[in-house]
């Protein structure tokens, strides 16, 4: 506090020595708090908006690259890589609606609370929250120095960023790796082994996959601290400030390399397009031939795994079936099923609200890019509204 007003005097001369008029180290410090986090999250939401544009440019180049989709990571269904960088960045649009719901939530103002009780000075609070850019002042001056709220909410949004950095991380490492071979690593990113020769090895996921506990971490112990704090300031809200600070740097470096890893790998497209038409990612479809022909669900899909069974026992896949075996396992199926089940087919197919359809993919590329446009100028509004 006395390096603030120091600096302050300074600045601006003797002025600076009335600023502990009015006014507690209490109702001060939160305030310094917000303002800073104010800025913070203003740079992380920037952040949040390249990697999510990022994305974007991703599913642009990758709408129609065949992949296999994974539940319980066994082979699922083909869907579009696209399609795949696209749920990312439906995670991180409704992290950055939160990233920003939670700084309108902090942006209120506790100077002029004093030390708890407010102050027999004629003040305006409404006066220095306009000039200080707040939304307003906060209405009780014994909950404006002791809330942390605004702390324990950044730290749970920048968490659960984290986390979704965490899983793309893993998917990357396991994309990157020999037994899929999904991706190549570009060796500004990727290090060798010590003492193995060939190794390339995914530090750059591996360490953000690492940082995210350090930051879940710090969510909790800010919890800690405050869940048996009685109202008005205490001196354990000194630990609200360590946590938060290295959250923040970490989050920001977390973001900033996740971008340029993601600019720089490369997709070995013949390597996914080969796995989703093994696996009998088709049987799905198969079955819903079945239904659409006025079968029920359920003995479609026992004549479909039927059909999966004779395909293990005889090393065949489903396409390699003749029309006879395919009368074989139902005698609804007909010629036209083969055509029905091809996997290119089956991705162009899946054209509802929301699907992995090449046709469905552009359409919601094409409304991400408008909402980037419009964050983008909202947020650069804001800013100018903070200054």
């Amino acid at each position: 506090h006395m390096a603030i007003e120091k600096r302050l005097t300074e600045l601006i001369g003797d002025a600076a020595r009335k600023l502990h008029t009015a006014r507690s180290r209490n109702d001060q410090v939160a305030t310094d708090l917000r303002l800073w986090l104010r800025e913070e999250t203003h740079q992380l939401a920037h952040l949040v908006i390249e990697l999510r544009s990022t994305f974007l440019k991703l599913a642009e180049r990758d709408f129609k690259q065949l992949m296999p989709g994974y539940t319980h990571l066994q082979l699922a269904q083909p869907i579009s890589l696209g399609h795949h960088w696209m749920a990312h960045y439906e995670r991180f649009s409704r992290d950055y609606e939160r990233l920003i719901q939670s700084r309108q939530r902090a942006n209120f103002n506790p100077l002029g609370a004093g030390a708890l009780a407010g102050t027999t000075y004629p003040i305006d609070r409404f006066r220095t929250s306009q000039l200080l850019g707040f939304n307003g002042p906060c209405k009780n001056s014994l909950d404006a120095v002791s809330d942390r709220d605004f702390v324990a909410e950044f730290q749970f949004v920048a968490s659960l960023i984290m986390v979704h950095l965490s899983q793309l991380s893993e998917e990357l490492i396991l994309w990157s790796s020999e037994e899929f071979k999904f991706i190549e690593l570009n060796d500004r990113f990727a290090t060798g082994s010590s003492m193995m020769p060939q190794k390339k090895n995914p530090d750059i996921p591996e360490l953000v996959r690492g940082k995210s506990a350090r930051v879940l971490g710090n969510l909790q112990g800010i919890l800690v601290v405050l869940k048996a704090l009685p109202i008005a300031y205490n001196k354990d809200l000194q630990e609200d400030k360590e946590g938060l600070f290295d959250t923040c740097k970490n989050l920001k470096l977390c973001l900033e390399i996740m971008i340029r890893f993601l600019e720089s790998i490369k997709i070995n497209a013949d390597k996914m397009q080969d796995s989703a038409q093994s696996g009998f990612l088709n049987a799905t479809d198969a079955a819903d031939y079945l239904a659409k022909r006025g079968v029920a669900f359920r003995e479609a899909y026992q004549a479909v795994g039927q059909a999966v069974r004779h395909c293990l026992q005889n090393g065949k896949l489903l396409s390699d079936l003749t029309l006879a075996d395919w009368k074989s396992f139902h005698a609804e199926f007909e010629d036209d099923v083969r055509e029905k089940i091809k996997i290119t087919n089956c991705l162009q197919e899946r054209l509802s609200f929301g699907g992995t359809s090449p046709t469905r993919v552009r359409e919601q590329i094409v409304e991400a890019w408008a909402q980037i446009k419009q964050e983008v100028q909202l947020i650069e509004m804001e800013r100018t509204d903070f200054s």
